[in-house]
């Protein structure tokens, strides 16, 4: 068997919107019945950074394989995927396009879950990749009214709601101030990698829904500590990797509920319409082999 190679464009041609949801969503349900099997991520120092990996076993699928990536040269990303049963190699994606839209895909299993049902207005910080892929995402699940974006540079929010108007058919509008952007929504996505916090958390009105993105540790946070005592449900795609940070997480890990259990059924979400809701994202490890396998086929 030669095994399948992928780049980005291929990433970008095969991959769509549903898939990539579907996927997520059925890691985060075997993980949650403990048919996926995926520790917090590795590291290994190399001096200058480290080389982070990680893995996942899916046993329904016959499946398993690793994402590496590097925090020093901003090197291309490697999924590899294996069948368990025959030790053969099915997939290697290069690049950095699955890794993000992977993560826009648990972002968006994560709206579908916690956001108030129906259309959504989302407000977005960050006009980069991550805040693209979220975008992308979203559209597999739930109808988008109107997307207000703003960014520390105001010409990249410009072009990002001109790109996204004209390539996913949103209606975005570039906005000069953060407040402008999460105010009066169902949805706020706060996708930079600020160290400090780029909103306030009196500007999160109820019945709200936040996904944050980026750093999130006690030293370095793109969201403010009080957003964790306005929240009334705090969630995650996986405890044991929030608690596995090097620097503690900013929010408490004990008050976090996994993305899996909610969508089993077996623990609570949002309970009432006026409610905060808050979702930590820090991709649950063995997702990007999950879509990696749906990408290729590997799972049919």
């Amino acid at each position: 068997m030669v095994p399948l190679v992928l780049n980005d464009d291929d990433v970008r041609r095969r991959l769509d919107p549903s898939t990539a949801v579907r996927a997520v969503r059925s890691a985060m349900l075997a993980h949650h019945d403990g048919t996926l099997h995926a520790p917090p991520r590795v590291r290994a120092d190399l001096g200058e950074g480290d080389v982070v990996f990680t893995t996942g076993l899916m046993r329904a699928h016959g499946l398993f394989g690793f994402r590496a990536y590097d925090t020093f040269a901003d090197a291309e990303q490697l999924v590899a995927v294996w069948g368990d049963e025959d030790g053969k190699l099915r997939v290697l994606v290069h690049g950095r396009e699955l890794g993000a839209r992977r993560t826009g895909a648990i972002g968006a299993v994560a709206v579908d879950a916690a956001a108030r049902p129906g259309p959504i207005r989302v407000g977005l910080i960050g006009a980069g990749v991550q805040a693209w892929a979220q975008l992308w995402a979203l559209r597999a699940v739930r109808p988008i009214e109107t997307v207000t974006v703003a960014s520390r540079h105001a010409q990249r929010a410009e072009d990002f709601a001109q790109r996204a108007t004209r390539e996913l058919g949103v209606d975005v509008r570039a906005v000069s101030r953060v407040e402008d952007a999460v105010r009066d929504r169902e949805v706020v996505i706060v996708a930079t990698n600020s160290s400090v916090p780029v909103l306030e958390a009196e500007w999160i009105t109820a019945g709200t829904h936040v996904t944050t993105l980026g750093p999130k540790t006690i030293s370095r946070h793109e969201i403010p500590a009080e957003l964790e005592d306005r929240a009334d449900v705090i969630l995650t795609d996986s405890r044991a990797q929030a608690a596995g940070y090097r620097d503690a997480h900013l929010l408490a890990v004990d008050r976090m509920v996994e993305l899996g259990a909610v969508l089993a059924g077996t623990a609570s979400g949002r309970t009432s319409s006026d409610q905060i809701t808050l979702f930590s994202s820090v991709g649950l490890a063995g997702t990007e082999v999950a879509v990696a396998a749906a990408l290729c086929g590997a799972r049919s």
